[in-house]
């Protein structure tokens, strides 16, 4: 049997060393030795000796998650042999966390992770119930994270003294150590006739970065082109 199907590029490689690796731009790779967390129905493939739990949250997150409308539906991957995680063909990237390292991202955003690092549900400083309440994951710890992106990211440098204004419905994740406010960009005059769809924007200043894909997600996780 010949196709193209069966080329290096599209290959399942033998792994060589434990943890995530991006198989392509659609999906990762995880070698277990032990365990990982991933969301909930990301697992296409798996080969070896695997089992796939559902993840508690614990009564606290519970209750910020049942608050705040943000949060992870989590699995425990346990075992050791090799998964595959995508969701709806979104594309895929990896972040490594040093020790003393911090990052808010979008729980929308989260596909895979491993078990060395820790999150929490948080309210965005200066963000609050006021500006429709915006809450965010943070992760912290030593290890990395798989993201999902819906398009190619933009990768913002900020720097002091040069804030950058993202849409809320845009943003991936951000350095956590950011100060972060919202940021009111339309008129009065220009609400009042009818608005020009960019009335809010999160203001992120001091010294890190800031990830937004090219399409707006509203909280439903459905995209606006």
């Amino acid at each position: 049997m010949h196709s193209d199907l069966f080329n290096a590029r599209y290959a399942a490689a033998q792994a060589t060393e434990p943890g995530m690796a991006l198989q392509n731009s659609k999906s990762i790779k995880y070698t277990v030795y032990g365990e990982c967390y991933a969301r909930q129905g990301a697992m296409i493939a798996f080969r070896g000796n695997l089992q796939f739990e559902r993840k508690g949250q614990g009564v606290g997150k519970y209750f910020k998650r049942a608050l705040t409308g943000e949060g992870l539906d989590l699995m425990v991957v346990r075992g050791q042999g090799e998964a595959w995680f995508a969701h709806q063909a979104a594309n895929c990237f990896i972040v490594d966390l040093d020790p003393g390292d911090s990052i808010t991202v979008n729980g929308h955003s989260v596909l895979c992770f491993d078990a060395t690092l820790s999150y929490d549900i948080g309210l965005v400083k200066g963000a609050g119930m006021a500006g429709g309440g915006l809450f965010n994951s943070v992760f912290t710890g030593h290890g990395r994270l798989g993201l999902v992106c819906e398009g190619e990211p933009v990768v913002i440098p900020v720097s002091p003294g040069a804030p950058v204004f993202v849409d809320t419905d845009a943003v991936v994740g951000w350095s956590a150590q950011l100060g972060t406010s919202l940021h009111r960009s339309q008129s009065i005059g220009s609400m009042l006739r009818g608005g020009s769809g960019e009335a809010v924007q999160l203001k992120l200043e001091g010294d890190g970065f800031v990830i937004v894909r090219p399409s707006e997600v509203r909280p439903d996780g459905k995209g606006q082109s």
